[in-house]
């Protein structure tokens, strides 16, 4: 996504991207076509991976399941949101950054389920809430020729927004998910998503309609597919390992991403900041882990 907003030698190779400013429409415009990619193929796969999707979905408009449905639906506005902030944050500052300021959010998912559930942080947790919010703030940039004060505050506010509302549809779906399968689950926030940023584009339209449109749909198709790849590993992997080992593994996120930024398109980070995505991977692992120790440790 972050060559579809600037310009980079990808690969040593090819100098690509620009296609479109990192702003509000545009993240409607690439969201609205990489959804029409995901929702479809996650509706074909989800009969497959689960043969009782049908009757979940017509469970959902009986009287007795309102309170489900609707925290079905709020999930879908929350994914939509958080989409859409990540995108330009992705625009805006090195995608490395943005992606570690958007993996503090089990930081924020731990208070909400204070909050909302009563699961007060363990000493343990807030340690590692420290660590994270420690590491994250050695990740932020300092302005410079390639990025102004304001492109970076606006991308910091994004990335940390996006991270938080992420975190409201965690403790969402996890009370809605008592009661729903996680597959027809992840199809309507999907589904809610393709049609929030459609509607969108049509009270926001484009600036400009002077847009080079291949490279754009080729980059939504890669996304498209990546992300329904991901999400589909990630149900396969918490069916195989369960799903605190899952999410230990997923908390490895921020480091790849920033390598893979480093690998495809040069986006170097200095030795601070590095440090600071290494800490916030710890932290997350660390926090993700912490019910898997204290299960071991009561076996």
């Amino acid at each position: 996504m972050r060559v579809l907003f600037s310009e980079h030698l990808v690969l040593g190779l090819f100098l690509l991207g620009g296609y479109v400013k990192p702003d509000l429409q545009n993240s409607f415009l690439l969201m609205f076509m990489r959804m029409l990619l995901v929702v479809p193929l996650m509706a074909s796969l989800a009969f497959k991976l689960y043969p009782s999707a049908g009757k979940e979905f017509r469970k959902l408009f009986r009287r007795e399941h309102t309170d489900v449905l609707l925290q079905a639906l709020s999930c879908g506005v929350l994914m939509f949101v958080y989409i859409a902030l990540l995108y330009i944050a992705i625009g805006l500052i090195p995608t490395g950054i943005a992606m570690t300021l958007f993996f503090t959010y089990p930081v924020f998912t731990a208070l909400l389920a204070w909050k909302f559930f009563g699961e007060r942080p363990t000493l343990f947790r807030w340690l590692v809430i420290v660590i994270i919010l420690g590491g994250s703030v050695l990740t932020i940039p300092q302005s410079s020729a390639a990025y102004s004060s304001d492109t970076i505050t606006t991308g910091i506010f994004a990335s940390v927004g996006s991270g938080v509302v992420y975190a409201f549809y965690k403790v969402i779906a996890q009370k809605c998910l008592e009661k729903f399968h996680p597959v027809p689950f992840t199809w309507i926030s999907f589904t809610c998503t393709l049609l929030f940023s459609g509607v969108s584009l049509l009270f926001w339209p484009l600036s400009s309609t002077q847009l080079d449109w291949t490279p754009l749909w080729i980059g939504s198709i890669f996304s498209g597919l990546v992300s329904f790849m991901g999400h589909t590993l990630n149900n396969v992997g918490i069916r195989m390992i369960g799903a605190t080992k899952a999410s230990i593994v997923g908390a490895s996120s921020p480091a790849l991403t920033a390598l893979v930024a480093w690998v495809t398109i040069s986006e170097t980070l200095n030795l601070i900041q590095s440090l600071g995505i290494c800490i916030v991977t710890l932290g997350i692992a660390l926090l993700s882990g912490e019910s898997f120790v204290h299960r071991r440790s009561l076996s």
